[in-house]
């Protein structure tokens, strides 16, 4: 979620002029739903419909929810060249932005943040909290991160077995380090958490999303404005006080302390949560990384399981604003976007020896995860550093840990935005 970011890549791919064309271009194929389902038995593989696109052409129209047939981006080259493409817009609020559910729509007029902004407007937000998440920043939080993990594990030792790792680990590690690092009360978790899972999940209507974003919108505005009267050192601090200057309002403080609180504590539960089950089915992975003495093997580790897992399984949204020339397909001006970036990071092109296969010594640093370009995970080096901590700890402090159900009692959720699990019965 920080900009340790790569540069813009240009377009690999041969460009035709821009045309005037207004509405997405007509297309002749049937035209499957999207997103697609899993197989059954195989939680961490990208749906097989997937590997069967990305074979056969370079883009494929999808339809989503509401009917809308955006082209859908299989193939890992072509995601980090679009990605960094300044012809691609991530602006939600284009009439033929391709949104993912009714929540995600409803938000485009009541919670737009910088991600769904394009340059200038974009780089002006985002570098205002740039700071608290570059390397140097992050790298200090360490040892605060490593104390809450290593507190969170006692209490769980402490307590009966079998614990749900869920909410006795994974959601508490990156709500308390969000929590501290924006300033926000984490006796508060049970509100932002229960909003936030509202927002991410598919299935929610649009009048529960708005619901859902008013209440943490005006629970964000209030809090703006205690910082405005008793300031800390903390991000909602330094949001408050942007706002006292006239570089922002009050209503953009709220809106991209709500990006930074739900992204920061949702993606990085889900990772810790998934990977641990993901690598409790690998025990001989899961016993190189417990005995490893080089952090460097964690750090790959923690790599080559963002790439494995993609959390973020439902694509991510974009439009394109000229004609793009993909191989023998022409997207047009105006032509919604989906980037598949789950199975990106399985592309055999990119990824040789078995993308399919968990591989903790793979290297894997060009995964497209946190996404690619301007607009990639201004967090990214938070999490890293979390997931880091993590892997790196959990298993060695609790050396037994084993699931306490079988794989096919675990609750997936299938149906939110953001992949993972809502429980993991684990004992030791």
């Amino acid at each position: 979620m920080t900009p340790a970011a790569e540069s813009a890549a240009a377009p690999s791919a041969p460009t035709v002029p821009a045309t005037a064309s207004s509405a997405p271009s007509t297309p002749s194929a049937p035209i499957p739903d999207y997103p697609f389902a899993r197989a059954t038995g195989c939680p961490f593989d990208p749906p097989p419909e997937l590997s069967a696109l990305q074979r056969e052409a370079p883009a494929s129209r999808v339809r989503l929810w509401d009917g809308s047939t955006p082209w859908l981006i299989t193939r890992h080259a072509d995601q980090r060249a679009l990605l960094g493409d300044p012809r691609v817009s991530a602006d939600n609020t284009h009439p033929h932005y391709p949104h993912s559910s009714p929540g995600t729509k409803q938000s485009r007029g009541q919670g737009r943040t910088f991600i769904s902004m394009d340059d200038p407007e974009h780089a002006r937000q985002r570098r205002m909290v740039t700071a608290p998440f570059a390397i140097k920043r992050v790298e200090a939080l360490r040892p605060t991160v490593q104390g809450i993990v290593d507190d969170l594990i006692d209490r769980m030792l402490a307590g009966p077995r079998p614990a749900d790792l869920v909410e006795a680990f994974a959601l508490p590690v990156p709500s308390l380090v969000i929590c501290a690092l924006l300033g926000v009360p984490y006796a508060d978790h049970d509100f932002f958490q229960s909003r936030s899972r509202a927002l991410i999940n598919r299935g929610t209507s649009a009048e529960d999303a708005s619901t859902a974003i008013k209440e943490l919108l005006d629970y964000l505005d209030d809090l703006v404005g205690r910082k405005l009267a008793e300031p800390g050192e903390d991000v909602m601090t330094e949001l408050a006080q942007r706002t006292r200057t006239g570089e922002l309002n009050r209503a953009e403080a709220a809106r991209i302390g709500r990006l930074l609180l739900i992204a920061g504590h949702e993606t990085t539960a889900n990772m810790i949560a998934l990977g641990t089950l993901a690598l409790l089915q690998h025990p001989d992975q899961l016993a190189e990384l417990r005995e490893a003495e080089d952090p460097r093997t964690v750090a790959a580790a923690v790599e080559e399981l963002l790439r494995y897992l993609n959390i973020v399984h439902t694509g991510r949204s974009r439009v394109a604003l000229e004609d793009i020339r993909l191989g023998d397909v022409l997207i047009k001006a105006g032509d919604p976007l989906v980037f598949a970036n789950d199975i990106g990071n399985r592309d055999a092109e990119a990824f040789t020896g078995d993308p399919d296969r968990l591989d903790i010594h793979r290297d894997a640093r060009r995964h497209v995860a946190f996404g690619f370009g301007v607009h990639q995970c201004l967090g990214q080096p938070l999490a890293r550093m979390e997931l880091q901590v993590v892997y790196g700890t959990l298993y060695r402090r609790i050396p037994t840990l084993r699931l306490a159900a079988g794989l096919d009692e675990i609750p997936f959720k299938h149906d939110a935005l953001i992949y993972g699990v809502y429980r993991l019965p684990v004992t030791w």
